[in-house]
């Protein structure tokens, strides 16, 4: 079957509804409108770590999870048993398991998204070369997406996304789970209330670590059964199969043709904060520091450095972001946080205002404050601070904190999500105008309107990577 072909003939009838302008792809719209009593058809491609973690929320609403999808026959029937490993027990596994019993299984989400026309939202989580198509081909067929974050692979890709929201009807969210939590929201109203002054200083980090980089492995290991490795491989480069691929992300993530290593994996969540809290818009200089040959993996220890100039009442501000085993900020910041913990924590989000400073961890929850007037030499709570008080609340709360309840209600016409796809799209942006000073191996100037880094051609390789069409919708 010619999926290319077949999918541009009807997302052009889908499109071409809107009228003048009909190839514009934020025409796009649900391809069914219902109430919140409703139960929502959901689709999943990818049965990873990570959906795994994701489908008890969808059970617990009572959704239906009509379809799996992923190109490993045992990652299939992993995640038909419940999603526990042989000998270990699981939490909800028996229930996972039930709810997927007569669940249809494809080994190729073009199968999946050609048969199931009932599906109203899918959840895509294969890993991060694979999220922008999927996501893509996902909204032009008018389906609710979820999508687990890293959201891009590349600049060119996030800013493809990007040009898909304005005008987009249609309900997205991003896995960056932290954002559903009541302290990651009063940590925004909190900044932007100017309680600390001006912050032109934040540092982002955690203590992980991957092997020093090296080059791709040219003898490869036998393939296991049941594993589509080319399809695996998808949009990138089809390496020789290795056992140390798969496992998830902190295992295919740490080679560059498939991921980012930590600015993509953890970064996604520490920079979700200081862009939303700042509205930090594009940066407009970003700088590596390395500490080794850069390779086809992601070296064992980085440091890199955003510039963002002044918006809105903002003054400019420089965004670190710290990994490697001694990551953290550097130590003549951080004794409010000694003070408060005894050290200073193994990741999180550091904010360096005027008047104090705010932390939380890497996932942007858990924050916790000290003005420089404090009597006590400890942080305390961002919910519970005497001078937050009086500060209102302006962003509305998640139910239950439940990130994927949260997306489910809105595609039921409920409340608009916090963590959709205009909001990623600029974090992903941010997070991949590093991997692309990496690659360079030196300061870039970010030129965001035309997607350029000034003066420096050898970069465009980077902003758009090549991509492979054989599995492509």
């Amino acid at each position: 079957m010619n999926y290319r072909t077949q999918f541009s003939r009807r997302s052009f009838l889908k499109l071409s509804i809107a009228g003048i302008g009909a190839l514009s792809l934020p025409q796009i719209v649900p391809s069914r409108v219902f109430g919140a009593n409703n139960r929502l058809n959901v689709a999943v491609i990818g049965c990873g770590n990570r959906t795994r973690g994701l489908l008890p929320s969808v059970i617990q609403e009572g959704d239906n999870i009509i379809a799996i999808c992923d190109v490993s026959t045992s990652q299939i029937a992993l995640l038909k048993s419940g999603g526990a490993a042989p000998g270990k027990k699981k939490t909800g596994a028996a229930s996972l398991a039930s709810a997927l019993e007569k669940t249809k299984a494809y080994d190729d989400y073009r199968k999946l998204l050609t048969s199931e026309k009932s599906a109203d939202a899918v959840i895509v989580a294969p890993g991060q070369r694979w999220q922008v198509p999927m996501s893509k081909v996902c909204l032009q067929l008018g389906k609710h997406v979820f999508c687990e974050k890293p959201l891009a692979h590349s600049v060119a890709e996030a800013r493809e996304i990007a040009t898909m929201m304005p005008g987009c009807r249609l309900v997205t969210q991003i896995g960056t789970q932290g954002g559903a939590t009541d302290t990651f929201r009063r940590s925004m109203e909190i900044m932007q209330a100017g309680l600390l002054g001006q912050i032109r200083e934040v540092h982002c980090w955690i203590n992980r670590s991957f092997p020093p980089s090296e080059a791709v492995a040219q003898v490869a290991d036998p393939i296991p059964d049941g594993l589509n490795w080319d399809f695996w491989c998808g949009p990138s480069p089809v390496l020789p199969f290795k056992e140390y691929y798969l496992g998830g992300c902190l295992k295919w993530g740490r080679w560059l043709d498939f991921g980012d290593g930590h600015l993509a994996d953890m970064g996604a969540h520490a920079h979700n904060l200081p862009l939303r809290a700042l509205k930090l818009g594009p940066p407009i200089r970003i700088t590596p520091f390395t500490f080794e040959p850069t390779k086809d993996s992601y070296p064992s220890k980085m440091k890199f450095r955003w510039d963002f100039a002044a918006r809105e009442k903002f003054d400019p501000v420089s965004v670190w972001w710290h990994d490697g085993e001694d990551a953290a900020p550097p130590a003549n910041l951080t004794g409010d946080l000694v003070a408060t913990y005894g050290k200073v924590p193994t990741n999180g989000c550091f904010f360096v205002g005027e008047k104090g400073i705010l932390c939380s961890d890497a996932w942007g929850k858990g924050g916790v404050m000290r003005l420089k007037s404090d009597s006590n030499p400890k942080c305390r709570g961002v919910l519970d601070h005497e001078a937050a008080k009086s500060i209102p609340v302006t962003y509305p709360r998640c139910p239950d904190q439940n990130h994927m309840k949260e997306f489910l209600d809105a595609c039921k016409g409920g409340a608009k999500t916090f963590q959709s796809f205009d909001i990623a799209a600029q974090a992903a942006e941010f997070g991949m105008t590093g991997i692309v000073a990496l690659r360079v191996g030196k300061t870039i100037e970010w030129d965001s309107a035309n997607m350029k880094a000034k003066g420096c051609p050898e970069a465009d390789r980077w902003i758009h990577l090549p991509q492979r069409k054989k599995w492509l919708m």
